[in-house]
């Protein structure tokens, strides 16, 4: 059976290639794409858009993984144009009110928010679905699953379309041409064990591709999910040796920071794979989450 195309969009996030995808699918009465991206995107949206042949009146779906800004920002504007958004019931009260996610991410990126992320609107409610863990979600000719993968944020679901795994962000960033990926763990939700079960759960669907939204399509899911697993161990076993002497945020930031650039200096990135790794991935967000994470599960065991 063939398999359905699938277009990676380039959202060209801050001017760098290769941090944040939308994906586009057609089907008989316009298309669907998983991920919005930020409302800062939308320019670029758009124009991948018509050189598909598009426009923001033809998107009928818009599938989010998760409803952290880089990658549900815009959901509610292409409500606005008629989308149905498709979300994990724990984010969906996020998407009709998003007021208490836009005040947690402006005490954290303060007068940059606008520039990086441009509006977030709320989801009009008659254009929100929510759906169930190992819901079938039918589109015309199209059918994905939805797969319940808490581990990076409690709200986040992959989906299975055909061979393709939509990892959102439990399946990490990975830059096309290098072998090497990075596990996004921001606060407040990381949860290192969850994640891993996760993994399992995404082995478990056999998929013959995997699609994290930082960056494109792969064809090795096999080592895909073993890095990802290796970047929790090694995450887990960095944590267990610095917190030992409880440093201050900023030294914890500072620490995780420099291992982290070590290792994608040994790996041999570019200049530009470099920032779009840390556009997809803040690091000192890692570390925070990694803190948290020690704080709340880890000290309470």
């Amino acid at each position: 059976m063939a398999k359905t195309p699938v277009t990676t969009l380039d959202l060209n996030f801050q001017g760098r290639p290769q941090a944040i995808a939308s994906y586009l699918i057609r089907h008989s009465s316009g298309v669907v794409l998983v991920e919005s991206g930020p409302g800062s995107t939308l320019p670029a949206l758009e124009a991948d858009l018509a050189k598909e042949g598009f426009s923001p009146r033809d998107v009928t779906h818009v599938l989010l993984t998760h409803i952290h800004l880089d990658h549900a920002g815009a959901a509610g504007w292409f409500s606005q144009q008629g989308a149905e958004i498709i979300v994990h019931p724990v984010g969906a009260p996020h998407m009709l009110h998003p007021e208490k996610l836009i005040a947690s991410a402006t005490r954290i990126y303060g007068e940059r928010m606008g520039m990086l992320w441009g509006d977030f609107l709320p989801v009009t409610a008659s254009r929100l679905r929510v759906v169930a863990d190992g819901e079938e979600i039918v589109i015309g000719d199209l059918r994905f699953v939805a797969v319940n993968t808490p581990g990076h944020a409690e709200h986040h679901y992959v989906y299975l379309f055909e061979d393709l795994c939509f990892s959102g962000d439990v399946g990490g960033v990975r830059i096309p041409g290098y072998p090497y990926l990075r596990v996004p763990m921001p606060p407040p939700e990381l949860h290192i064990e969850r994640w891993r079960e996760s993994i399992a759960r995404m082995r478990g669907l056999n998929p013959a591709r995997i699609a994290p939204t930082h960056f494109g399509i792969f064809d090795d899911p096999e080592w895909h999910f073993k890095a990802v697993e290796q970047g929790l161990d090694s995450a887990a076993r960095w944590l267990e040796q610095v917190m030992v002497n409880d440093p201050p945020a900023e030294e914890l930031r500072q620490s995780f920071t420099e291992w982290i650039e070590a290792e994608g200096r040994e790996m041999g990135l570019s200049p530009e794979a470099t920032k779009a790794y840390e556009l997809a991935n803040p690091l000192g967000m890692s570390a925070d989450g990694l803190s948290r994470y020690w704080k709340k599960v880890r000290m309470a065991r």
